[in-house]
Formats: C-alpha cells, structure tokens, sequence
C-alpha cells in the first residue's frame, strides 16, 4: 500500500499522493456540524441529515468542498467558545467520519494542550515518564487507527504552542521562560527540551505508524519562535507548519528565512486571506492572488484556509450560514477558479517531471 510523501521535482517541493502525482494541498479548516443545530435550525439536521454526521459528511461537505475545488480537509476542529476563562474547540475527528468525507486529510495529535488559546491545562515536563507514557497513549489510540488509511497526509501537533510566548500570563505562563533566552545556557536548555519533545512525540507515532508524514506542531508565525525550536523539529518531522495571518509579502520573507534555517518544506497550515471579510468583495480578488503567491514559491506544499465551512456564533467566518446559504457567492467563485488553476498547475507539474 502507497502512502503521501513529500519530495522535490525540478526545484519545487510537493506532497505526492499514493498514486505517484504531485500534490499541492488546497485544504479547508474547520468544520463542526454543531453549526446545524441551534434551536433556529435545527430542523435541518434532523429532515435532511436525519440526525446522522455519514449523511451530512457524505451528502453535503464532501461535495462542496471538491465543487470548491479544495483537495484536502486542513483541520477538522473548530472553535466553539471563546471567552475570558475557556477557549475550546470541537473535538477530532475519528476514522470513521474521515472516511465518510472521502477525501485526504490531515489529523492533529493531542500530545500537549500547549496551545496559544488554551486556558486550562498544566504543560507537561518532557523529560518526565508520564509523558512519554501519555504520548504512546495519545499515538495508540490515534495512530493505530489510521496507520493503513492512504487517504491520510500526515499529522499534527499542537496548534499554535507556547513554547517562549502566551496570549494571556495570568491565566497561563509560557511553556519555557523567555527570559532564559538571553544566555546561550538557556538556549541550550531549551534545544534539550525542544528535542526530547521531538523525540518522544516521533517516537511514539512510528512504533504504531511508519508510513504517513510528520507535519508537527502549527507554530504561530506571528509570535517569537526562537531558531533552537525549528533547528530541534528538523530531524523529527517532515514538513514544518504555521499559522500565518499576514500580507504575502510577510509570510513569503518569513517562510523563505525558517526554509533556509532547516531545509525542510513548509505548509501553510492555516490563514485566511489578509482583513478577511466574506461581506467585502475585495475577498474574492486577494484570495486567486495569495494562492499564485505561495504555490509559486518553491518550498511551499500547501494552504489551509481558515474557513470554517460553516459560520457559526463564535467564529462569525465561514462558506456557508446556519442555513446552509453560501454567504458570498462571488466569493466562492473566485475560490472556485484559484482552486482549478492550482490542480491544473500540479497537474502540469506532474507531466513535466514523468
């Protein structure tokens, strides 16, 4: 059985799917099914899906997500509270739901809560049994699922990490002290815990999992993220993967410093395009305009649109209403089009490099 790789062709990196062709991943973030049952729509869920996440999977996300072009589902979780004390996003998605959807994807690991919008749970020691236990846990339960699932890119980490920064200190400290950061032995120390993290987590995915791809933690590209952490990832992971919610220009300056600092390929693993609003026509002209941008740059495997395909009351973003109504159809169209020329580009790709 083929499973995706990542590789080089004529000086571009890509994914490449388990039938040999070059893959550059299109993907969607973010889709909760909770969205079709307030008490003001509810009767969708229960007379067109009766009730069942296979119809809804099957009957609508699946086929607007290729109409619309995209070949991947990005991240399934969404975000469904976010206040002072509690930020949580729906649960993951297991092996069941993915194969209803039918399309590749990619399937986050829940080895730490270290996420930047995490308010609740204790960081763990890396260097502690307890965490090499947990991760094994974490990767038996997961892995051991999906290891023969073809469909599967690769993995996840953690979503946005706070390894040197946080969103709000008095509700949770940074997983290591940036103020160690200023004597070289507090770098050391934080490449000894960066690696072990590394480590471990690799570890304990290939004892059940040799085949599908590493893709890591979904660093927050906007925050410090200091060499020692990327320089530790290089010899575990596969791809490296950021949140990035800038101008091109931006994530193009950054992308190209950490590719030249570690070698690896980057995805792009969840952005939207800059100053989203679906109500502004202007989306749908920046859109066509940042995917030429990244898949034009030779390290880059992907773009994961911070969707969600649904809106819901909390993220206030999304492809469609609580009603199911495309929210902006010009918009969609523009989507439509960047996403066909992109498989075209691939496609073209392909045939050179045969």
């Amino acid at each position: 059985m083929n499973f995706f790789k990542v590789g080089k062709r004529k000086g571009h990196y890509f994914f490449i799917d388990p039938n040999g062709r070059l893959f550059f991943s299109t993907g969607m973030n973010h889709l909760d099914s909770a969205s079709l049952r307030y008490p003001e729509n509810c009767d969708i869920w229960q007379q067109k899906y009766a009730n069942s996440q296979e119809r809804w999977l099957r009957e609508a996300v699946g086929p607007d997500l290729r109409a619309w072009g995209f070949n991947t589902l990005g991240w399934c979780q969404e975000v469904i509270i976010r206040s002072a004390t509690i930020h949580r996003h729906s649960r993951n998605f297991i092996r069941e739901e993915y194969d209803w959807l039918d399309m590749p994807y990619c399937h986050l690991l829940p080895f730490t809560e270290a996420h930047q919008w995490d308010k609740e749970t204790r960081l763990p020691d890396v260097f502690s049994d307890d965490f090499s236990a947990w991760c094994d846990r974490v990767a038996r339960e997961h892995c051991g699922r999906l290891a023969d699932d073809p469909k599967l890119i690769g993995y996840f980490y953690c979503d946005c990490p706070t390894w040197v920064h946080t969103q709000n200190p008095t509700l949770k400290e940074p997983w290591f002290d940036p103020a160690k950061l200023e004597s070289s032995a507090g770098r050391r120390e934080l490449q000894r815990m960066a690696e072990r993290y590394y480590q471990v987590t690799h570890d304990a995915i290939r004892r059940y999992d040799p085949h599908h791809l590493i893709l890591g933690d979904r660093y927050e590209a906007k925050a410090p993220l200091p060499d020692e952490i990327l320089r530790a990832a290089v010899p575990y992971v596969d791809v490296l993967s950021f949140q990035f919610f800038a101008e091109p220009e931006e994530i193009v300056e950054s992308f190209t410093h950490w590719h030249g600092l570690t070698g690896k390929p980057i995805l792009l693993a969840d952005a939207c395009v800059p100053g989203r609003d679906e109500g502004r026509s202007r989306d749908q002209c920046r859109y066509p305009g940042m995917l030429k941008t990244l898949r034009e740059l030779p390290f880059c495997v992907g773009w994961h649109y911070c969707g969600a395909y649904l809106r819901n009351r909390t993220r206030q973003a999304g492809f469609r209403d609580e009603r199911e109504q495309v929210i902006n159809e010009e918009f969609v169209k523009a989507v439509t089009a960047a996403n066909a020329g992109t498989a075209r580009w691939a496609l073209a790709h392909s045939a050179a490099t045969a």
